[in-house]
C-alpha cells in the first residue's frame, strides 16, 4: 500500500468512526426522547381517567377499528394510536375509550388492579395482532379495580426505522466524501515525496547523479530535499575524487612500471654485462621495486582513508615529534633538531597536549622530513618546529616557488625540480589531509635564506585545555 493509499484510508476510516458515534448517539437519544414523550403521554392520561376524568380523544388523530388495523400512509399525519380501558379485580376489561382493541391484562397489572392502595403503577408492552403497545396500569384502590391506558409503538419504531436507514446513508455519504477529501489531501501532501522518491530511484537505478533535489518550502519535506541534494553533491564530488584519483595513480605507476620492463629487457642479457653494469641495474630495479611499493601503499591508504577509523586520545605532541626525528636521524644519518618556542622543557611538553590520531600525526610529520631530506642534500642539520598551533619543517635545498607552494599538496603534483627526484606527489597530499582532520590547513613558504619551511596548522579544537596555544607570528 502506498503512502497516498493509506493517507485515503486513514481519513476514511476517521471519517467512518466519526459518523458511526454521532448515528450511534443520535439513534439512541431520539429513542429515549420518543419513549420518555410517551410515557408522560400515559402517565397524564391514567391520571385524568383515575380522577374521574373523561378523554374524549385520546389518539393523536388516530381511527377506530380493529386491533392491528391501524395504517399509516406516507401521505397523510403520522399517528400515535391510544386506547383506554379499565380492569375489575377479577381481571375483567371494560373498553373506555380510544381505538377499540382489548389489552391483555398481565399479571402484574393484575395485582395492581386487586391492591387496595390507589396510584400504584406499572408499565408493560404487550403485543395484539401487528401492533405493540406500551401499556400503563394505574390502580383506583380500594375494589374499583385499575384503568390502562396503551400507546401504540408502531409509529415510534417507524420513525427510529427511518431514523436508522438516514444514518446509514448520511455515514454512507460522509465515508465517500472523506475518502475524496482524503485522496485530494493526500495527493497535494504527497505529491513532492513522490517527487523526490521518483528522483531517488533515478539516481539508484542510473547512477545519474546530476538530478536537482531541490523542493520549495522550510517543512520536512522541504528538509528533506536540501539532505538529498547535499548527499547527491558529496557522492557526485567523492566520485570525481575517485576518478581523479585512478586517473592520476595510472599516469603515476606507469612511469616505474616501464622503466621496471625495461630493466627486466635488459636482465634478460644479463650474462653481456658487465659486473659493474649489473649493479648498477640491480640497484636501479630495487630502487624502482621500493617507488612503486611505496606510490602502491599511498594510494592504498589515500583510497581507503584508513586515518578517520583511528581513535583519537591526548597526545604529547612534542614527545611525538622527537620520536619521528629521532627514527629520521637513524635512518638518514642527518641530525633532525627539535625546537618549541617555551622557555623551559617542561613548558614544552605541557604547551602541546593535544586529542588527536597518533598514527595519522606521525605519518604526517615523517612526510614533511622525508620532503626536506629529499631536497636539503646538503647534509646540514633538518628543523623541526612546534609553534605555537603549528609544526614545521625547514630545509636548506633549492626553496619553492610562489607559484609551486599554492600546488605542492595536491595530489601527484611534483615541481619542474622534483621530477628526476624519487617521490610519488602524494606525501605532502597527505600532509594536508592530516591538517584537515585535525581542523587546521597545510602550507608551504621560502625560508629566509634559502630552502623552504613546510607545515600544517591545527585547530583550536584540538588542544587539551591547559595547552592555551598561541598562533604564531609568521
Amino acid at each position: 500500500m502506498t503512502l497516498r493509499q493509506k493517507f485515503v484510508a486513514a481519513f476514511a476510516a476517521v471519517a467512518a468512526v466519526v459518523a458511526v458515534t454521532i448515528g450511534w448517539v443520535a439513534y439512541g437519544t431520539t429513542e429515549h426522547a420518543l419513549h420518555n414523550e410517551i410515557n408522560v403521554s400515559l402517565v397524564s392520561a391514567v391520571s385524568t381517567l383515575a380522577a374521574g376524568g373523561s378523554l374524549s380523544s385520546i389518539s393523536l388523530e388516530g381511527t377506530q377499528g380493529a386491533p392491528g388495523d391501524q395504517q399509516h400512509h406516507g401521505d397523510g399525519p403520522s399517528t400515535m394510536s391510544e386506547t383506554a380501558q379499565s380492569v375489575s379485580v377479577t381481571g375483567a376489561v371494560t373498553h373506555l375509550s380510544g381505538v377499540t382493541v382489548a389489552l391483555p391484562v398481565s399479571p402484574r397489572a393484575l395485582q395492581i388492579a386487586q391492591g387496595s392502595t390507589a396510584g400504584l403503577r406499572t408499565i408493560d408492552q404487550v403485543v395484539v395482532g401487528n401492533t405493540t403497545y406500551q401499556v400503563l396500569t394505574q390502580s383506583l384502590g380500594g375494589t374499583k379495580g385499575a384503568v390502562q391506558v396503551g400507546r401504540d409503538l408502531n409509529e415510534a419504531a417507524r420513525v427510529l426505522r427511518n431514523l436508522a436507514v438516514v444514518t446509514v446513508l448520511v455515514a454512507l455519504a460522509v465515508l465517500l466524501v472523506a475518502g475524496a477529501a482524503g485522496w485530494w489531501l493526500a495527493r497535494r501532501l504527497t505529491r513532492r515525496l513522490t517527487a523526490l522518491t521518483s528522483m531517488a530511484e533515478t539516481v539508484g537505478q542510473h547512477g545519474s547523479l546530476d538530478v536537482a533535489f531541490a523542493m520549495p518550502g522550510r517543512d520536512e519535506v522541504g528538509r528533506l530535499s536540501s539532505s538529498l541534494q547535499s548527499m547527491v553533491g558529496e557522492l557526485s564530488r567523492s566520485k570525481q575524487a575517485q576518478q581523479r584519483l585512478v586517473q592520476n595513480a595510472g599516469h603515476e605507476l606507469r612511469t616505474p612500471l616501464t622503466s621496471l620492463r625495461t630493466n627486466v629487457s635488459v636482465l634478460r642479457r644479463l650474462a653481456e654485462l658487465s659486473p659493474n653494469s649489473r649493479q648498477r641495474l640491480l640497484d636501479d630495479v630495487d630502487g624502482e621495486t621500493r617507488e612503486l611499493t611505496n606510490l602502491v601503499n599511498e594510494l592504498v591508504e589515500l583510497a581507503m582513508d584508513r586515518r578517520d577509523t583511528e581513535t583519537a586520545g591526548p597526545i604529547n605532541l612534542t614527545a611525538l615529534a622527537k620520536k619521528v626525528a629521532a627514527m629520521f636521524e637513524h635512518r638518514s644519518k642527518r641530525p633532525i633538531l627539535v625546537h618549541a618556542d617555551t622557555d623551559t622543557e617542561a613548558e614544552a611538553e605541557a604547551h602541546v597536549m593535544i586529542i588527536g590520531r597518533p598514527r595519522a600525526l606521525e605519518r604526517a610529520i615523517s612526510n614533511l622530513l622525508d620532503n626536506a631530506l629529499k631536497f636539503d642534500t646538503g647534509g646540514g642539520p633538518v628543523d623541526l618546529r612546534i609553534t605555537g598551533d603549528r609544526i614545521e619543517v625547514s630545509d636548506r635545498g633549492p626553496g619553492i616557488s610562489l607559484p609551486d607552494a599554492t600546488r605542492i599538496f595536491d595530489r601527484f603534483y611534483r615541481a619542474d625540480t622534483a621530477r628526476s627526484m624519487p617521490g610519488s606527489g602524494l606525501g605532502l597530499a597527505i600532509v594536508a589531509e592530516v591538517a584537515a582532520a585535525h581542523g587546521g590547513a597545510s602550507y608551504a613558504q621560502p625560508r629566509p635564506g634559502g630552502g623552504a619551511r613546510i607545515g600544517f596548522t591545527l585547530g583550536a579544537e584540538t588542544f587539551l585545555p591547559n595547552s592555551n596555544p598561541q598562533p604564531a607570528i609568521t
